[in-house]
């Protein structure tokens, strides 16, 4: 499989690791859109929202059990944080392994853009 974020798992390609454990990975974002901007993707290849199951959603209820600690971790819990997915080619996803951007350190606005 040709998947960025597979490489990344299996050290292919280098990252600036943030947390791991054996379901999930939390590295930096090579383009951050904010002060701490992290991806966190799940260790078994998801292509997207749209692929969530009932053999693989423990994947991605991983991922939000470990956002409250990742986000603590990068000092940004207190102030608030987002949370980002994007699903699909309209959707802005544009590498095809499902992921969720977690980003703070300065506020948002609504709507975005």
């Amino acid at each position: 499989m040709d998947c960025l974020f597979c490489k990344i798992i299996n050290g292919e390609i280098p990252s600036t690791k943030v947390y791991e454990d054996d379901m999930i990975l939390a590295f930096r974002d090579i383009d951050p859109q904010a002060p701490e901007h992290v991806i966190i993707i799940p260790k078994n290849h998801i292509s997207s929202a749209n692929e969530i199951n009932t053999e693989n959603s423990k994947y991605i209820s991983h991922i939000f059990e470990k956002i409250p600690y990742i986000a603590a971790m990068l000092n940004i819990d207190e102030h608030g944080y987002r949370i980002v997915n994007n699903c699909g080619k309209n959707g802005g996803q544009t590498v095809p392994h499902m992921h969720f951007h977690l980003m703070g350190g300065r506020g948002f606005a609504w709507p975005a853009g």
